[in-house]
């Protein structure tokens, strides 16, 4: 472990101060790339220097418990060994969570599409809901929220909604808000005060890059129009509307929410990369979903993973079965406490499938 952990401090440190040389600035994909390296190594860098104190500690004590003759500096090294040691028992678990097999996803992008489901009206509010309430989360975070498309319904909410959020780790905690959300409550409409329930779907899509997804520009047919038109091509001259066609998977993208043609048609392509990224990974999942331990995130597309219930001021996760109380606080932003037990929860399952491997 203390190999393991010197290995680690030692690349931070090489890394920060090669950061920090006047040359790299002049390559900013190789600053980038540093920089996003040193992001993800930053709680376990802080982490093994921690532990490695903490230890350095118990050994100076126990050395002057078993050398020293004066009976108060004794007291005080014993005093001072039994704090440290319930910190190593921490810093020993958390090291041992962060070391575990990470997904390769963890660091990347994402975009976020939420499309309202069963029951209309009072589904597209709830979507709209969704919506902030994941805006107000990712800034928060200090994340960068973009919509990049929205189809607004004839009342309040939105038909359907695509965000693309840049940060740190942004796929790492958004990756278990994917699938169905149900809302039970009681419409404003509602004269005889029942409760009525909805669906909402939300997809989390870690932002493929070139090296994951490769697209053959013959199977692309791409069509560009206005946004007061009905779509077709040369409906008028400001045709800034991108939609591509890929013929291999059927899968349409439509964008249009910038005046440049070619960042909308960059844009489609990022989502179409995407969108094929996420089916390669849903295939991998169903390939993985027969063996003895599941990660919290492959959950079935048909079934919910959360109810968020007014009349009864609780959201409930149906994956690792906790509720929460306090609802409206959080639908306007304060989700952590959920998105951390979920993380928390699947790092235990991969902690025990890896001493399970390692028992075997």
């Amino acid at each position: 472990m203390l190999e393991k952990l010197q290995t680690i401090i030692n690349k931070y440190e090489s890394l920060r101060e090669e950061s920090l040389k006047p040359e790299i600035f002049e390559d900013m994909e190789k600053a980038k790339k540093i920089n996003k390296e040193l992001s993800s190594m930053e709680k376990t860098y802080e982490l093994a220097v921690n532990y490695k104190k903490a230890l350095e500690t118990e050994r100076d004590a126990l050395d002057l418990i078993n050398n020293e003759s004066d009976a108060d500096l004794v007291e005080m090294a014993q005093e001072e060994l039994n704090e440290v040691r319930p910190k190593i028992e921490e810093y020993d678990r958390q090291l041992t969570i962060a070391l575990l097999p990470k997904d390769p996803n963890d660091d990347k992008n994402i975009f976020l599409e939420i499309r309202p489901a069963a029951w209309g009206d009072e589904a597209w509010l709830f979507a709209s809901e969704l919506l902030k309430m994941y805006l107000n989360y990712a800034q928060r975070k200090w994340w960068k929220p973009e919509i990049v498309e929205e189809q607004l319904s004839e009342i309040w909410g939105v038909k359907f909604v695509m965000v693309k959020i840049a940060g740190n780790s942004v796929y790492s905690l958004m990756k278990f808000e994917s699938w169905v959300h149900r809302v039970q409550r009681i419409p404003d409409t509602e004269s005889n005060w029942r409760v009525h329930t909805s669906t909402v779907t939300v997809a989390i899509m870690p932002e493929a890059e070139d090296v994951d997804i490769q697209i053959d520009p013959k199977d692309i047919i791409m069509d560009t129009y206005a946004a007061s038109s009905s779509g077709w091509q040369n409906a008028n001259k400001n045709q800034t509307w991108v939609r591509l066609h890929h013929i291999p998977s059927w899968l349409i993208v439509n964008i249009g929410d910038n005046k440049s043609q070619m960042m909308n048609k960059e844009k489609a392509f990022a989502v179409l990369k995407s969108r094929l990224y996420q089916i390669e990974l849903e295939k991998k999942q169903a390939e993985e979903k027969s063996l003895r331990w599941n990660q919290i995130g492959t959950w079935d597309r048909s079934e919910k993973i959360r109810t968020y219930n007014f009349p009864q001021d609780r959201v409930t996760d149906h994956r690792i079965h906790e509720s929460w109380s306090n609802l409206p606080n959080i639908m306007m932003w304060n989700i952590d406490e959920i998105i951390d037990k979920l993380v928390l929860e699947n790092q235990t399952m991969l902690l025990n499938k890896e001493m399970w491997n390692t028992e075997e």
